[in-house]
């Protein structure tokens, strides 16, 4: 998939640009599936069957001259689950000539939710009872997902990604999913949820990679059974849907959230690197450590240090699902300094020893 961002765009010299593709794709060894446009955000993105980037390139480059901003590889039934098609849209409007004209952006909003790790549920309830919480969890969340014509996401994970073009069903799923789970189930499970919304390219190099990430970075704040709104979701809300009370919600201003944002992207940087302490944090922040401290304080409830810390412990975590690693390996994977401060760091937050949780996956 390849976007491009052409200031002006017209749904008609797409679907012209479209044609020449198709003209030129045998040449390349490609073949152009489809495309979405959106007029008002000034975007276009295409779908092709291609060897490699450079086909895609020189495709274009041939047929139009549009280069495309950016090329990711994905897969065509992860695009369908998001999207909603990998072919053009079957009332697509033929014009005189044979010209095929849509616009149909790919703009859009996703809930995601979030559960605390299964196998961990597993180790302090036992399979029976996980299972039924679980099971009932899946059951309400799909049921309302059908209901608000949202679809189901393909994902590596234990999350929920629900894709609308909607902000109004995605709200409406949400306070529908939020009433039906009790409360107490809730706080067992960990169970949290974030509106989020997004282009399918962006700074990633996975479809929605940017929009699925920074809802997972605040269902992480977020309290049990809280719906996370990102401010561009709350835009293309009405204020009816937030009668039910603040407490319900979690809404950062846009600046807290490019706080966050920028904190969690740092992490992600530098988190296997031991050398990386406070100080280096507080250096790319471009903050001193007392404001480092404020704030991530003021928006995470963790000090750097111990948001570096539990994300660190996270990262471990998904190194032993992805693969059986010795405790020395896993230490020296996540960055921390010391086997027996990492064995320690890991039997207080989850409340067992790695080995143990690694025999709980094999």
């Amino acid at each position: 998939m390849d976007v491009h961002i052409v200031p002006g765009v017209k749904a008609k010299d797409v679907a012209e640009a479209h044609r020449q593709d198709l003209l030129h794709q045998e040449e390349h060894g490609c073949k152009c599936m489809t495309y979405w446009i959106d007029e008002p955000r000034e975007t276009i993105f295409c779908l092709i069957d291609a060897p490699d980037e450079s086909a895609v390139v020189q495709m274009h480059d041939k047929s139009h001259g549009l280069i495309p901003h950016k090329i990711i590889e994905v897969s065509s039934n992860v695009v369908e689950s998001f999207l909603g098609r990998i072919y053009d849209p079957s009332d697509a409007k033929i014009e005189a000539g044979g010209l095929k004209v849509f616009e149909d952006p790919s703009f859009r909003i996703l809930l995601v939710t979030k559960i605390t790790d299964p196998n961990l549920l597993k180790y302090k309830l036992g399979g029976e009872k996980t299972n039924e919480l679980l099971g009932s969890h899946n059951l309400i969340v799909r049921k309302n997902v059908m209901q608000q014509g949202g679809r189901e996401v393909e994902y590596e994970g234990n999350e929920f990604i629900i894709s609308f073009s909607s902000a109004a069903k995605a709200m409406a799923c949400a306070l529908a999913i939020q009433q039906e789970m009790h409360n107490a189930e809730a706080h067992t499970i960990g169970f949290r949820m974030a509106l989020n919304a997004g282009e399918p390219i962006e700074k990633s190099d996975k479809i929605f990679g940017d929009t699925i990430q920074f809802a997972l970075n605040m269902c992480s704040i977020a309290k049990d059974s809280q719906i996370a709104v990102a401010s561009c979701v709350k835009k293309l809300l009405s204020k009816d849907f937030f009668q039910s009370g603040k407490k319900n919600f979690l809404m950062l201003p846009p600046q807290d959230e490019s706080l966050l944002e920028l904190l969690m992207n740092k992490l992600e940087e530098n988190w296997q690197d031991a050398d990386f302490d406070i100080a280096d944090y507080s250096q790319v922040m471009a903050m001193s450590s007392s404001q480092l401290y404020r704030k991530t304080v003021s928006l995470t409830g963790f000090s750097p240090n111990a948001l570096l810390k539990e994300f660190r412990l996270e990262k471990a975590k998904d190194l032993m699902e992805k693969q059986r690693y010795n405790i020395a390996q896993i230490t020296f994977e996540t960055g921390f300094t010391s086997a027996s401060y990492f064995t320690k760091c890991f039997k207080k937050k989850y409340g067992l020893l790695p080995m143990a949780y690694v025999d709980l996956l094999h």
